[in-house]
């Protein structure tokens, strides 16, 4: 019972996910800003992280992978942070 509810949660996450990087995508489509690019990338990368996961239970040895994608998620945002921070020239 328990691991069909941890199923169904990963997918509503990997939903929500998915439904920031089109608010992102929609927003970098209407500015061109390259802030919102990265984002939409970034949650993309973390649906498709948290739908592979809910699908595939691994064993203990495997977790680790699975935040591999989070790693790219979190370092996106943070170059996208530091890019539109950066004075300009």
């Amino acid at each position: 019972m328990m691991g069909s509810l941890t199923s169904v949660l990963a997918g509503a996450t990997a939903m929500a996910d998915l439904v920031a990087a089109l608010f992102f995508l929609k927003f970098w489509q209407r500015t061109r800003d390259s802030f919102f690019l990265p984002f939409a990338a970034a949650f993309a990368i973390d649906a498709i992280g948290r739908f592979v996961q809910a699908l595939v239970r691994g064993t203990d040895i495997a977790e680790p992978l699975y935040f591999l994608p989070r790693l790219a998620m979190f370092g996106l945002i943070a170059i996208a942070i530091i890019k539109k921070n950066a004075p300009s020239d």
